[in-house]
């Protein structure tokens, strides 16, 4: 079945919050540049929406835009899925202030997209429809299974949209003058109507737009910051280590592998858990074969590569024309507090390469950033309680169509509604914990669970939902009694975890669980799910069988 590109009609011609608390983004003032960029990509956005609205009849089109993206346009949405407004901001602002730390830090995103190519994304488009519970319960107890699916999901849904609205709010705070509560305000607004109305096709599109606009906006950065260089990097870092306080120690690994078991549990957690996130192995679902799936990935790995490689030569720019100059400085003190606060380095840059016109493009794309990325996010979310829970474990399968994507919107306000309260309730609360515990819930809960319904025949239902729950809980209770929470947020003197990322400890122990459990279940129920694997395997390697979204 050949895949056919989707193309806009011709009046249609991007982890973690961008700062730690509010108190970090004091409002300042009103950046007009970054305004009329702002209102001219939302009315595009709009027009898509408007658009994709036209196209949208059925649950497949809501949920997977009809299976009819092609490869290279799903790898860029999938780029924009992933890469947020802390991709930019964020770790350019680590490698200004570390060096080659921020750079292995940054690896750390990009290292799990060979494992999906590999690995995953043949089998996630063969086995899958809507959402990754289609997968895991392809042979084993549909109602239960999908409950906990559904769980891991929706923990991982929200603490990332909690983490994205807090940063939309202050970002915006920050940058256009608003206040915190219209800016978070604004974006959930936004967000429902993209995905209320236009489903996953406008969100795909949206996230299209968003990428190129990030890509593109990177690259004229980089250039612009390279050229008084001579577009030497040689050049740039010979001068960035004549600038840093660190001298020649900016360019080895220095403080973030002091302690090996923190980098390497976080290491697993940031691998691994992209293989978990909801949002991500949704866009599987968006193609019509296995052989695009595998072209998606391979996009969104050049994409992302690409871009992160852009972030780190725009932080060692930083270094020399920021890092050198009083203006950017509280009460113009080289070595101080940057204005705005430390995530601020690249619209530093920006400004002192480009002015005020660029500055205000590269708001208006953060900004789009974030919004983008809360679309996926809630129509992930929103898949979960309408196909999962509602359609599969409480009408039984008997849901039709229609009433299945009355309950789908109806959570997209429900969810939407929740960000937005969560967003203002958590506007000064320090939420730095919720990286460390969305990436670990995915790696243990979600990940181990997938992979094991794929790969292991001696999987049974009784196993996946003990290993699922130990993953689940275990990375809870780690990340709270972790020094970023037990002590930094619940103001306790010592943690009881010494390590903030919990991966290295609750994922294996989520496969032991799920093995261990497996093979002692000897019920009737186990017998049927380790008969189902052969046709399953089938079915993965083959994709005969496969409910085709859409009509090619």
């Amino acid at each position: 079945m050949k895949a056919t590109c989707l193309r806009l009609p011709a009046a249609v011609l991007c982890a973690q919050p961008v700062f730690a608390s509010a108190a970090d983004a004091p409002p300042q003032g009103l950046n007009l540049h970054a305004i009329g960029m702002f209102l001219l990509f939302v009315s595009i956005t709009l027009l898509i929406t408007w658009w994709a609205a036209r196209q949208t009849r059925s649950a497949s089109d809501f949920y997977t835009a009809g299976g009819g993206i092609c490869g290279w346009q799903n790898g860029l949405a999938i780029a924009g899925d992933y890469m947020s407004a802390s991709t930019l901001l964020g770790l350019s602002s680590m490698v200004f202030a570390k060096g080659y730390d921020g750079f292995i830090y940054m690896t750390g995103f990009f290292i799990g997209w060979p494992l999906l190519t590999f690995l995953m994304a043949e089998r996630l488009r063969n086995l899958g429809r809507y959402t990754f519970a289609d997968i895991v319960s392809f042979r084993l107890d549909q109602r239960r299974v999908r409950m906990l699916a559904a769980c891991g999901s929706l923990t991982v849904v929200c603490c990332y949209l909690l983490l994205q609205m807090v940063g939309a709010g202050q970002l915006v705070k920050l940058l256009f003058g608003l206040d915190y509560t219209l800016a978070v305000v604004v974006v959930g607004l936004l967000m429902l109507v993209y995905v209320i109305f236009g489903g996953m096709l406008a969100t795909t599109w949206v996230q299209i737009s968003k990428a190129v606009l990030l890509l593109v906006g990177g690259t004229l950065l980089m250039l612009l910051a390279l050229a008084p260089f001579g577009f030497s990097l040689e050049t740039l870092a010979s001068r960035a280590v004549q600038s840093h306080a660190g001298g020649w120690s900016i360019m080895g690994p220095g403080s973030m592998l002091a302690n090996p078991l923190n980098v390497a549990s976080m290491a697993l957690g940031l691998v691994f858990g992209l293989a978990g996130l909801p949002h991500i192995l949704m866009r599987f679902f968006t193609v019509p074969n296995a052989r695009e799936a595998r072209k998606s990935v391979f996009y969104a790995s050049g994409f992302i590569g690409y871009f992160f490689l852009v972030v780190c030569v725009l932080g060692f720019a930083a270094i020399v024309i920021v890092g050198t100059d009083p203006q950017y400085f509280v009460d113009g003190k080289l070595g101080g507090t940057l204005q705005g606060g430390s995530n601020m380095v690249a619209m530093h840059l920006a400004k002192a390469v480009g002015g005020n016109l660029f500055l205000g493009f590269l708001c208006a794309v953060a900004f789009a950033t974030i919004l983008a990325v809360v679309a996926g996010l809630t129509l992930a979310g929103a898949s979960a309680i309408s196909h999962d829970l509602y359609a599969t474990v409480i009408k039984r399968g008997n849901a039709s169509e229609a009433q299945e994507m009355r309950v789908s919107r109806i959570a997209v306000v429900i969810l939407g509604l929740l960000a937005m309260a969560l967003g203002i309730l958590f506007e000064q609360v320090n939420i730095a914990f919720l990286v460390g515990l969305t990436f670990g819930i995915a790696a243990s809960a979600n990940f181990p669970v997938l992979f094991m319904a794929m790969y292991w025949k001696g999987l049974t239902t009784r196993g996946a939902i003990y290993g699922g729950l130990t993953g689940l809980f275990s990375a809870l209770a780690l990340v709270i009694l972790s020094p970023t929470v037990w002590v930094t947020v619940l103001g306790n003197p010592q943690a009881i975890f010494p390590y903030d990322h919990p991966a290295l400890f609750s994922m294996p122990l989520t496969f032991a669980v799920i093995v261990l459990v497996s093979r002692l279940d000897r019920s009737a129920r186990a017998d049927r799910d380790r008969e189902g694997f052969d046709d399953q395997l089938v079915r993965a390697q083959t994709g005969v069988g496969i409910a085709t979204a859409i009509d090619h």
